[in-house]
């Protein structure tokens, strides 16, 4: 026993000397004990630890790594590429072609062809031979249509390029749609819009309600998903003639990430350049060439939400309201300006975890969703396409407050030319565009649609630098332009007691955005 003692203490005495010689080298406040005993250095987290070696970071030489190469192919194929270094690769065919350019065919074309998409082709039987030529690489696939662009995208390893180049060139240029893949297709598309009426989250059904009020009846205002009278209307023969004026080389982009270019462009070149595509060959003179007509308007939908989402915890029933302005196209200066204001405006919905982080400090968090406890969600929308945009603020609430949360809408329009919280807005801006771009997936997509849109690329440091550069007059500038046009409302729900059109447009001309007041005789 006397024997553990000894050690004991000892060790005691180790102990403090250790101590000691930390407290020499560091100072006496570096060593205070804690209560497990141990003693804990107290430096603060932005200076660096002491008695540890600088650190010597890896460098880059130049820019060159980083930048985007663009190559155009003799038929006016442009293929661009961006390296990151890593075993696994993102290739895709991005097409100019999407649900505005249906003003000649019955609307649903590009939702067709999305379903349809890796499906059988000249080369595979059919889609799970497609899955299992992927899987070899272990590599997936995914088609996206969107209102002015469809993206077919495959990822996979990188040393099966050359497979997933020939695949994408098969199931872009040379698909069978067969009778029973295009029967397929209805039952899918009928399944999606009966989901699409039926989901708790009603933003899709808004956004697509907002376009077709913002621009009616043209371009991007034309619906997006199949209506449910053309599901039957759409056959092989409309799709080829659709594909025949749309799928022409000079409308497509091959993007690929994480692939060196000069092979991306050796494969395009093996599998793009003297194709011809299963349709015959194209006529791209009949590419509708119109320009979006901002128009402004009303489109309502009265719908009982009570029953929405049943269970131990329903969503009350709620009434949705969207409304919006014309910002600009994202080929244009002010494109910026308004991300920054969109930013700035930000918003969520009134039960949201997280911190500052989350956008708590955006203008409808404090002036809308703090203020008033109410308002189920209060969210501000960017979109832009190639000759439009449209900002708009998405609010809902119960139906007995739809006036009041119109008027605090109009009123939140009427105050964006204030600069409250414009620095935050922009450094949150920059951080979300390099996080966002850490992933390949979204680099790849960044890197198509810039090409496709404008035949370059501006890289993330550049736009850094623009968002920078906005300042509280630009603001005022883009949002007393903005405000000059005439308001796009799209409502959903309840709709008692929805203010007219006239008096939201009068709302949004008046100073305060106030609405009308309304003198009823009986309350």
């Amino acid at each position: 026993n006397v024997h553990g003692q000894i050690e004991s203490n000892m060790a005691a005495h180790m102990s403090r000397l250790r101590g000691w010689s930390r407290a020499q080298r560091f100072g006496i406040a570096v060593c205070r004990q804690y209560s497990s005993g141990s003693a804990y250095p107290s430096v603060s987290l932005s200076t660096p630890l002491p008695g540890i070696p600088k650190p010597v970071f890896a460098s880059v030489d130049g820019q060159e790594k980083y930048e985007t190469k663009i190559t155009t192919l003799e038929n006016g194929l442009k293929v661009a590429s961006q390296n990151k270094f890593g075993q696994f690769c993102t290739v895709g065919i991005l097409v100019n072609s999407g649900s505005r350019h249906e003003a000649k065919y019955p609307s649903g074309i590009a939702h067709f062809l999305e379903k349809l998409s890796f499906s059988s082709t000249a080369q595979f039987e059919s889609k799970d031979e497609i899955l299992l030529t992927l899987e070899k690489h272990g590599g997936i696939c995914d088609c996206q249509t969107s209102r002015d662009t469809t993206m077919y995208a495959v990822s996979a390893e990188v040393k099966g390029l050359d497979t997933v180049v020939n695949l994408l060139s098969d199931a872009v240029l040379q698909p069978r749609l067969l009778d029973e893949e295009i029967e397929m297709t209805r039952m899918a598309v009928r399944f999606e819009l009966e989901d699409l009426n039926m989901r708790p989250d009603p933003e899709p059904l808004l956004t697509e309600m907002i376009h077709a009020a913002a621009y009616r009846g043209n371009t991007v205002g034309l619906p997006r998903f199949c209506p449910p009278e053309n599901v039957e209307k759409i056959d092989r023969k409309l799709l080829h003639k659709y594909l025949q004026s749309y799928y022409c080389p000079q409308r497509m982009v091959l993007a690929g990430v994480g692939v060196e270019h000069e092979q991306l462009v050796q494969c395009a070149r093996k599998y793009l350049l003297n194709v011809k595509p299963v349709w015959g060959a194209s006529t791209p003179a009949n590419v509708d060439k119109s320009v979006a007509q901002y128009t402004g308007g009303i489109v309502k939908m009265v719908k009982d939400m009570s029953d929405v989402s049943l269970g131990p915890t329903p969503i009350p029933e709620l009434t949705h309201i969207m409304i919006g302005l014309e910002s600009c196209s994202f080929l244009e200066d002010d494109f910026i300006p308004f991300a920054v204001l969109n930013m700035m405006m930000g918003g969520g919905g009134s039960f949201s975890a997280g911190g500052p982080g989350k956008g708590m400090f955006t203008r409808l968090y404090l002036n809308v969703l703090n203020r008033h406890h109410w308002m189920y969600n209060a969210t501000s929308y960017h979109h832009s396409y190639e000759d439009s945009g449209l900002l708009c603020i998405h609010a809902s609430a119960d139906p007995r407050q739809v006036r009041e949360m119109v008027e605090i809408i109009t009123r939140e329009f009427i105050q964006m030319t204030g600069t409250m919280e414009l620095e935050r807005a922009k450094t949150q801006l920059k951080s979300m565009l390099m996080m966002n771009l850490e992933s390949r997936p979204v680099i790849f997509e960044d890197v198509g649609r810039q090409v496709l849109a404008t035949g370059k690329r501006k890289l993330p440091h550049e736009l850094c630098e623009l968002i920078s550069n906005v300042t509280a007059s630009d603001i005022k500038r883009v949002t007393t332009k903005m405000l000059r046009s005439k308001p796009a409302v799209a409502a959903l729900g309840d709709l008692t007691e929805l203010p007219s059109y006239e008096d939201i447009q009068a709302a949004l001309s008046s100073k305060d955005g106030r609405l009308p007041r309304i003198y009823r005789l009986f309350r």
